[in-house]
């Protein structure tokens, strides 16, 4: 099952975009009040510098960024195979990530600010070696619509190939009681070799 990433995805993009080019219109915005109160620079001054830097920055920023993040988020496409998932992705140079089934130890689900004004999800893929990684985390499928089905889906997977690890986890409480009951026997033979010591200093005292 082949899955591309929803085209909202790209708008989000575009909304963080504005979002930094928002932020360094506000830091302008402070610089050019700033600046004169710390002497070296009028207000016209700074304003005939400050400005065009920023306007600069930004259509730079844009002219970058956008092209590379829409054939980014084209060539991304993620496979659900039987036995692994597969992320396509990359511009110039194609990557092709293969994540078996077998090394997953679990799935996140992450919906930042923008996620949830689109409507969007990702489901971050949890290796035992994610620690690894710069992310904290193997892989991602971002741009989701319908993520809740296809959540259940893959931990089904994950699940069918790790019944080992279900029957510890399920033994595990078990266990625990156990080991309580034991320290409990233990600690009551403690307390009664206690008292018969007393017992017997007391005996001898006497």
């Amino acid at each position: 099952m082949q899955i591309k990433p929803h085209r909202k995805l790209l708008v989000k993009q575009w909304l963080i975009l504005l979002s930094v080019s928002l932020g360094l219109v506000l830091a302008a915005i402070l610089l050019q009040f700033i600046v004169p109160l710390m002497g070296g620079a009028t207000f016209r001054q700074v304003t005939a510098v400050l400005w065009p830097i920023t306007f600069g920055l930004i259509l730079i920023m844009w002219a970058i960024a956008a092209p590379i993040v829409a054939l980014w988020i084209r060539n991304l496409a993620y496979v659900i195979e039987e036995d692994r998932i597969t992320i396509h992705k990359g511009i110039l140079t194609k990557i092709q990530q293969n994540i078996p089934y077998r090394a997953i130890t679990d799935f996140m689900l992450h919906r930042s600010l923008y996620d949830r004004f689109l409507g969007i999800g990702a489901i971050r893929i949890q290796t035992a070696g994610q620690s690894q990684t710069v992310t904290g985390y193997e892989g991602q499928l971002a741009g989701l619509m319908q993520w809740d089905d296809l959540l259940q889906q893959l931990r089904e997977k994950v699940r069918n190939l790790h019944p080992l690890a279900e029957a510890i986890a399920v033994a595990e409480p078990a266990t625990q009681q156990v080991s309580e009951d034991r320290l409990q026997q233990i600690l009551l033979e403690l307390q009664s070799i206690r008292k018969m010591l007393e017992n017997a200093v007391r005996q001898r005292g006497s």
